[in-house]
């Protein structure tokens, strides 16, 4: 007897791929990998149609919440395994950058795809605990309520608004809610290239905060500590593209929502470079660059989605 095209494992993946968007941001967000997003993904789906082999979908009243609650709960347990490996990395680690691209042509997919929270921010989520990460995830990126969260984690609603509260005074302690206008991001974000990949100390001291800080993720080939104060800063990234002494190619993207620089060698992605701006919008106070070739797997360099911004003039380094 063929299966009903609601029932069954086809019938469980079709629901299953209508909210994979909404549980890849979800689950991004708590882990700040794509790698490890879509291994639990995987087991999500795993999970649910192991589910509906063995009893009718019609009885899930509301399946969206139950992925939810089952992607939630497979990427707390793969914290674990994220912290492990977090506490053995060589040099200041990021998290994996996501450019913001169509995934379909479901207009509702890429607005779910772009709501996931800055490269500044998932590194103040890092220092959040798991489940304190989860509530804020859930409560302050997609606008679940106490008691959705609760049902989810399986705690009580009181135990999530306590969780939700040390999560925000955290987060607000140590990430300004401030963001520059697109245009003034924009902006900084080429000043700040067209100076770091030009060597032009000159021009980087005029960017760059006084107090800004410089975090480079390359993985083994990384110096061990971010880099601090506006002089050392321009020192070593006008000397780190000294060295280069290749042609670069530079396209300018969104990452995790922000203006960005996605840094091409030949065909290959080597680097990308998210700036943070000081509340008057004129300066750089943190720059975010990750070389980790791992942390690039999911960079292409898609012409079409460069086209907008285009190769940056005389980008050789």
């Amino acid at each position: 007897m063929s299966e009903s095209p609601a029932t069954g494992t086809e019938g469980a993946t079709q629901v299953f791929v209508g909210h994979r968007e909404l549980l890849f941001a979800i689950v991004y967000n708590m882990l700040g990998s794509v790698a490890d997003t879509d291994d639990v993904l995987q087991d999500t789906w795993l999970s649910w149609t192991g589910r509906a082999t063995r009893s009718p979908l019609e009885e899930i009243g509301n399946p969206r919440a139950y992925l939810v609650r089952i992607a939630v709960n497979h990427a707390l347990a793969r914290r674990a395994a994220v912290t492990r490996r977090r506490e053995t990395y060589v040099g200041p680690w990021l998290p994996e950058p996501l450019l913001d691209e169509p995934v379909s042509d479901d207009s509702a997919d890429r607005t779910l795809r772009a709501e996931s929270v800055s490269l500044a921010m998932l590194v103040v989520l890092e220092s959040l605990t798991p489940l304190e990460r989860a509530v804020f995830v859930l409560n302050e990126v997609f606008g679940y309520a106490h008691t959705e969260i609760a049902d989810v984690i399986d705690r009580s609603p009181s135990a999530v608004r306590q969780l939700a509260h040390r999560a925000r005074a955290h987060v607000h302690a140590r990430r300004p809610l401030y963001r520059a206008h697109p245009r003034v991001r924009q902006a900084a974000t080429e000043r700040f290239v067209a100076a770091a990949l030009g060597g032009d100390i000159a021009a980087l001291m005029e960017i760059l905060a006084p107090d800004v800080t410089v975090w480079t993720d390359a993985g083994a080939t990384a110096g061990l500590r971010p880099v601090h104060g506006r002089d050392k800063a321009a020192r070593m990234l006008a000397g780190y593209a000294t060295r280069r002494g290749a042609h670069l190619d530079i396209r300018y993207r969104r990452v995790n929502g922000d203006d960005s620089a996605v840094v091409f060698e030949g065909a290959s992605p080597y680097a990308v470079m998210v700036m943070d701006l000081t509340p008057e919008g004129d300066r750089v106070s943190d720059v975010y660059i990750v070389t980790n070739p791992e942390k690039l797997t999911h960079v292409r360099r898609d012409e079409e989605c460069g086209a907008e911004g285009g190769p940056a003039e005389g980008a050789g380094a």
